[in-house]
C-alpha cells in the first residue's frame, strides 16, 4: 500500500489500496475473475489465496481502500448492506442477548430484526436514538449491541455519536453504526467512538448506481476476525466487478460529494420557503432540530431530503409529475432520485410504527444529484404546481 500519513481525504481515495500492478504497471487494480487459485503444494496456497470467496485481491484493495477513508485498520466487503448488517449480528449476538436499534432505519434492517432475529433467541428494542438518555434507559444487563443510523432513512434525524459510544462502552455494549446516508467524505463514526462502521456500498460510495455491495469497518482485531470468518462462512461477499466498479466509484467520491451538498442544500432552502409542504427535513436548515449537531458532526449536510406533502395522493402526483428526478428506491448515485418510503423502501415496517416515527403517507425522499441545480429546482417547482 502506498504510504498516505498525512495527505488528504481525495488523495486516499486514489492512491489508497495495492500499488501498480507488478506484473504489468497496470495503474487500475485489475479484476481479478477467478474463482480458484493455483496452489505451490497440497495445501500450499500463495500468500493465503486459495478460493475467492476467502480471498480475492481486487476486493482487498477496495477493502483497504474503504479503512482508509473511515480511518479504520480493517474493513471487509460484503454483497450488500444487509449482508454486511447481518455479519455484524452474526459476529456479536447470541440467543438471550439484547440489542438497541435507533427506531428510524432502513426497512430492511427492520424487518431482518422482527420477522429474522427475533425468532432465534435475540431481545431487541427500537429507541429514538436522537434521545440519548432513550438510549441510556433502554440498557438491559444482557445489552450487547446498540446500532444507529445518522442521518436517518427517511426522516433525516441525527444522532449524538459521541455521547450513544459513552453508553454503549458504559455498559460493555458495542456501537455499530449506519454511515450510508453520509458517506466518510462527510462524517467518519470511528473517531467519535464507534466500533464498527457500516456502508451500503451501492449508495454514495459507488456513486453510480450500478453494483450491489456492503462493507464493515473497524479498528478492533478481534472484529476483523469475525467478519472475515462471516466471509469465509457465510459467503456473502461481493464478485470482483462489483468491487472493481465500488473501487472505482471511490476514487471521485471527494469530488461528487461536494456537489451533492450543495445542489441539496439550495433545493432545501428553496423548498422550505413554500407554504404548500407540512415539512421540509435537511440537517443543512437552520430550522432542523439538530442542525447544531450537524455542523459538530458532519463535514456538510449531504445530499439527502425528505418532505411531507400531506397525502399519499399529492405524494403519487408528485413523483409522477418529476421528470429528472426518477421514481426509484436507492440513492447516492449522480443522477437524482425520489422515492415514497410508506409504500417502498419502508413498506414492510407495521403502519403504526410509521405513523409514530415520523413515516406519514405523504413523506418524500429525495436523494439529490449532481444535475445542473437550476434544473432539479424547476423540476422541483413543475411537480408541485401539480
Amino acid at each position: 500500500m502506498t504510504e498516505l500519513a498525512g495527505v488528504g481525504f481525495g488523495t486516499r481515495a486514489i492512491h489508497a489500496g495495492p500499488p501498480p500492478d507488478s506484473a504489468t504497471g497496470a495503474v487500475m487494480m485489475p479484476i481479478y475473475q477467478t474463482s480458484t487459485y493455483v496452489q505451490d503444494g497440497v495445501g500450499s496456497p500463495r500468500d493465503g489465496y486459495d478460493y475467492a470467496r476467502t480471498k480475492n485481491p481486487t476486493r482487498e484493495a477496495l477493502q483497504q481502500t474503504l479503512a482508509s477513508l473511515e480511518g479504520g485498520r480493517h474493513a471487509a466487503a460484503f454483497s450488500s448492506g444487509l449482508a454486511a448488517m447481518e455479519a455484524i449480528f452474526k459476529s456479536t449476538l447470541r440467543q438471550g442477548d439484547h440489542m438497541i436499534c435507533g427506531q428510524d432505519v432502513y426497512g430492511g434492517v427492520d424487518r431482518m430484526l422482527r420477522l429474522v432475529w427475533s425468532g432465534l433467541g435475540v431481545e431487541f428494542d427500537f429507541v429514538d436514538s436522537s434521545d440519548v438518555d432513550a438510549v441510556r434507559a433502554a440498557i438491559r444487563p444482557n445489552t450487547r449491541l446498540i446500532h444507529v443510523e445518522t442521518p436517518s432513512n427517511p426522516t433525516m434525524t441525527l444522532t449524538d455519536l459521541a455521547a450513544c459510544a459513552e453508553v454503549a462502552h458504559s455498559a460493555g455494549a458495542l456501537l455499530t453504526v449506519d454511515n450510508t446516508f453520509a458517506s466518510p467524505f462527510l462524517q467518519r463514526p470511528l473517531s467519535f467512538g464507534a466500533d464498527v462502521v457500516m456502508h451500503s456500498t451501492t449508495k454514495f460510495i459507488n456513486g453510480h448506481s450500478d453494483m450491489l455491495g456492503g462493507a464493515l469497518v473497524t479498528d478492533s482485531e478481534e472484529l476483523a476476525d469475525a467478519f472475515g470468518f462471516q466471509q469465509r462462512t457465510a459467503g456473502a461477499v461481493p464478485g470482483p466487478f462489483d468491487c472493481w466498479l465500488a473501487l472505482r466509484g471511490a476514487k471521485t467520491l471527494h469530488v461528487r460529494m461536494p456537489v451533492h451538498c450543495s445542489n441539496a442544500m439550495r433545493l432545501a432552502e428553496m423548498l422550505a420557503e413554500r407554504n404548500d409542504l407540512d415539512s421540509v427535513r435537511y440537517p443543512g436548515l437552520t430550522s432542523h432540530p439538530q442542525h447544531d449537531l450537524a455542523r459538530r458532526q458532519m463535514d456538510d449536510f449531504g445530499s439527502m431530503l425528505s418532505i411531507d406533502l400531506g397525502s399519499n395522493e399529492r405524494a403519487e402526483r408528485f413523483c409522477g409529475s418529476l421528470r429528472l428526478f426518477q421514481l426509484a428506491e436507492s440513492l447516492g448515485g449522480v443522477e437524482s432520485l425520489a422515492s415514497v418510503p410508506a409504500r417502498m423502501t419502508h413498506a414492510s415496517v407495521p403502519a403504526e410504527k410509521r405513523a409514530r416515527i415520523g413515516i406519514t403517507p405523504g413523506l418524500t425522499r429525495l436523494s439529490v444529484g449532481i444535475e445542473n441545480v437550476a434544473d432539479l429546482e424547476h423540476d422541483l417547482n413543475a411537480a408541485l404546481a401539480t
